[in-house]
């Protein structure tokens, strides 16, 4: 290391004077900078009393907010109950009334299908979007982070999950 210093000093650089340090031909402002090297953390609560929280899911069923659930469920902002689903193939207008029925009327609804995206028949979803209430269907895990994410910010959200067979 001490023989670049020397070097530096002995073989000067075109157009430099001798010890100077180099100079940037630009100045990057502090906003600029920055803008890269942030980095924004939103820490999730499931310790806040006033929400639901998803803490985890197995092939049995789920743990929200510290009770273990088996078996498909509808997480609502403030309750849980049983949904009397099997499988994606069992939710029909009926089984979805549960959630047209809610007052204060939720917002978005959060259907978790099992292990991955299932199709549900166009009808029912545009029967929820008249109702104004929008559906988002996903495999369950994703369900569960997305539920999890809309409640944090406080929307008026519900989930219908079904838990993965883990095949």
């Amino acid at each position: 290391m001490a023989a670049v210093a020397a070097l530096r000093r002995i073989v000067p650089a075109a157009g430099r004077a001798v010890g100077r340090a180099p100079c940037r031909g630009h100045r990057l402002t502090p906003a600029d900078d920055e803008m890269y090297q942030r980095t924004r953390v939103m820490v999730l609560e499931p310790e806040s009393p006033n929400i639901m929280f998803i803490e985890g899911y197995s092939t049995r069923g789920f743990t929200i907010s510290g009770d273990v659930v088996v078996g498909p469920c509808a997480v609502l902002p403030r309750s849980i109950l049983q949904w009397n689903v099997g499988s994606h193939r069992d939710i029909s207008h009926e089984s979805l009334s549960l959630f047209r029925l809610l007052e204060p009327q939720i917002e978005i609804l959060v259907l978790g299908t099992g292990d991955r995206v299932e199709r549900l028949h166009p009808i029912m979803l545009k029967q929820l979007r008249e109702c104004g209430i929008a559906v988002e269907v996903q495999d369950t895990a994703n369900a569960c982070a997305t539920f999890n994410f809309l409640m944090n910010e406080r929307r008026m959200v519900a989930a219908g999950l079904i838990p993965p067979r883990g095949t």
